[in-house]
């Protein structure tokens, strides 16, 4: 069950995804969350980190698609200024919408990854994707209870990446 749940790769922070390592993996479709991946949901728009990151990306060739459990308010106005494709109310970790968005974008399994904060809605979607999931931890986490649960159940999985990376770096 957890190798299910647990991530292919882990950064430090969305800018860990460069395009050498896009580049490297063969990963040319990346379904990106956006809350605590690329901003905390205080910030209504992309900062210029983000701005600078998805231009890089662009240029390269990657094709980016936000693919959000928020709201389309949210998710529109966010991706408006950069001129993503972005989905909103997804249901991650469902995957009926994520695979239309692959499909419409002609995206093949083995050139596509996720890219997200949380193992229970991001990871676990690329795994019912059948797809790389990449990891980041989160910005901003709210303190809701709901919240600080999942983060309490994600401790185990993260703990078990990261030992077994540390075993493999060996």
């Amino acid at each position: 069950m957890l190798g299910r749940l647990m991530p292919d790769f882990f950064f430090d922070t969305f800018e860990g995804v460069t395009v050498d390592f896009l580049r490297q993996e063969g990963i040319r479709f990346l379904l990106v969350d956006i809350d605590n991946t690329l901003a905390p949901y205080e910030e209504a728009l992309p900062n210029e980190r983000v701005c600078a990151w998805v231009k890089a990306l662009r240029e390269d060739g990657v094709t980016l698609v936000f693919v959000s459990n928020n709201h389309a308010q949210r998710v529109e106005l966010f991706s408006r200024e950069l001129g993503v494709s972005a989905f909103a109310d997804c249901h991650k970790p469902l995957k009926k919408i994520p695979l239309a968005i692959m499909a419409e974008m002609g995206a093949e399994r083995s050139q596509t990854a996720t890219l997200g904060d949380q193992v229970f809605t991001d990871v676990w979607c690329a795994r019912a994707l059948g797809v790389r999931a990449i990891l980041v931890p989160p910005i901003r986490d709210k303190k809701t209870l709901f919240f600080r649960f999942k983060r309490f159940l994600e401790k185990p999985i993260l703990k078990a990446y990261h030992k077994q990376r540390s075993k493999g770096d060996r």
